[in-house]
């Protein structure tokens, strides 16, 4: 359900306009010039805003990349993930021989109770006349030693939550909370270099192939059934260890490229791989596109079959079905918008660390990371909705009229979605401006508690409207549950005198993942 509301926007205090600078005393040649220059400096101080609080220091920039395929799944991960989430190279304070660290794993991703640990290795897949041998090398390099250093990261983690750090010193400890009960690990290995091989030995895409009733050593067993380029569960009692190559890792992370998305496809898989039904998928990619076609009783994409079926095999062709579908098409057509959603993220997250924020109430990465976390934890398809209805708040609100909009939860433990379009009037600083925007929408915020009583988390976007040359964005977070009677009597007052939601329209929409 949505609530709509617009209305005429009453003028913020004005401020002064900047002075014009007289140029004079040259030819006319040399002040166009001056003059371009002087506007193209103005320009790039404007895009560069002041530093209004110290930059954080709880976070660090990661060691450079070792090799250009661990530089390549931080690209990914980051874009997936986004940044507060995705931390390459943490380490533990065992000293090594060339550092105070040890490094714990290639990339680290904490969000909420999902933590995804990745190990990253690039091995050269041997070139002998003995495949199978060829194989064996290959298969314990680049995966048995990564699912290794998977298995040896949760155990420190789950041991020692504490001492994990961001640097090489071991100075700067992780930001965020590593460990909960309820905590679910996901263990991928990314295993480059038997690409080239696999195809020019089976052709295809070149991706590993899954077979759930290989598990451990069978993978290994030259003279006895050990099959190259297929892997199952490479050791069932330390936990499941999803493979991933150089194909299948951009697919997935290109595909899934959310947090919510992926971590969800990630514990279904587990559950299936291990349920006991004996699976083969020519690849990963195979098994994603039977995901991704696929809904359960609830609704969610999910591993769906025939019941009572002991035995699936998912043949090389679904992937490239899917994607050349038109379904699939006008999805990703319809996602473009979504991504502006991540940008708001990023940047946000980009104005907190080099304390250029316009406001900040705390300024520990943790507070930040709350309000934010709300944000990353939206599926791409929400985003898209979302992102969606304040584009369209901005193109149908007149210049001088301000708009809000409430967004209630699709799903238990949503939260309210509180978006504002609010103009500028002229001659009004920048400052002053977001100053009135914010706390107009945190009043907002508060009404909403008042409409709604069931409201816990109330999550606030406030932007410019269309007439504006360039726009800003403001996020608020009101934790609805610790509501009291003077903060309900404070909400009716300005739910009056400013007007909030005193005649608001109620609309229902329905966003589809794949568009008619």
């Amino acid at each position: 359900m949505i609530a709509d509301r617009c209305e005429k926007s009453s003028a913020v205090v004005p401020g002064a306009a900047p002075a014009a600078v007289p140029v004079s005393g040259m030819g006319r040649k040399s002040r166009e010039k001056r003059e371009r220059r002087r506007r193209r400096l103005a320009e790039e101080r404007a895009a560069q805003p002041a530093q209004r609080y110290p930059a954080n220091t709880e976070y660090v920039q990661p060691v450079d990349p070792m090799t250009p395929s661990e530089s390549y799944l931080r690209k990914l991960c980051k874009r997936t993930f986004l940044s507060l989430w995705s931390h390459p190279n943490p380490f533990r304070d065992q000293a090594s021989a060339t550092q105070d660290g040890k490094e714990i794993c290639d990339l680290l991703v904490v969000f909420e109770n999902d933590v995804i640990i990745f190990s990253d290795k690039h091995c050269e897949f041997p070139s002998s006349a003995d495949l199978r041998l060829d194989w064996v090398r290959w298969y314990r390099r680049a995966v048995e030693k990564s699912a290794r250093q998977l298995w040896g990261a949760e155990r420190w983690i789950r041991a020692h939550p504490d001492r994990v750090f961001l640097d090489t010193q071991c100075t700067k400890k992780f930001p965020l909370s590593l460990l909960a009960p309820t905590t679910t690990f996901h263990r991928v290995v990314v295993a480059h270099g038997a690409a080239a091989r696999c195809v020019r030995e089976l052709g295809g895409s070149g991706s590993l192939m899954l077979d759930s009733t290989v598990t451990g050593s069978a993978h290994t067993l030259r003279n006895d059934g050990a099959v190259p380029f297929v892997v199952g569960q490479v050791d069932p009692t330390r936990g499941y260890v999803h493979v991933l190559d150089d194909t299948t890792l951009e697919i997935l992370l290109e595909t899934l490229d959310t947090v919510a998305d992926l971590s969800v496809y990630l514990k279904k898989k587990e559950q299936f791989v291990t349920s006991g039904v004996a699976l083969f998928a020519a690849g990963e990619e195979e098994l994603l596109a039977h995901y991704l076609t696929h809904c359960n009783a609830k609704g969610e994409y999910d591993f769906v079959f025939d019941e009572g079926v002991n035995a699936i095999v998912l043949h090389e062709g679904l992937w490239l079905d899917f994607v050349g579908s038109p379904q699939r098409a006008k999805q990703l057509e319809a996602n473009k918008i979504s991504y502006v959603w991540d940008d708001i993220v990023e940047r946000t997250t980009r104005h907190f660390l080099r304390g250029t924020s316009q406001f900040l109430t705390d300024t520990t990465l943790s507070s930040q990371e709350l309000v934010l976390r709300f944000f990353a934890r939206e599926p791409r398809l929400r985003r898209r909705m979302l992102m969606s209805a304040i584009v369209d708040m901005v193109k149908v609100t007149p210049s001088d009229m301000r708009r809000l909009r409430v967004v209630s939860p699709s799903r238990s433990g949503d939260p309210y979605y509180v978006l504002l379009v609010l103009p500028r009037p002229a001659g009004v600083s920048e400052p002053r401006y977001r100053d009135v925007r914010r706390r107009y929408l945190e009043a907002c915020c508060r009404v909403v508690k008042l409409d709604f009583p069931d409201a816990q988390d109330i999550v606030g976007l406030a932007t410019e409207t269309s007439n504006t040359r360039g726009r800003s964005e403001d996020l608020v977070y009101f934790d609805a549950k610790l509501w009291t009677e003077e903060m309900a009597k404070a909400a009716e007052k300005d739910k009056t005198a400013l007007n909030i939601l005193t005649k608001a329209t109620k609309l229902h929409a329905i966003e589809r993942d794949y568009p008619a």
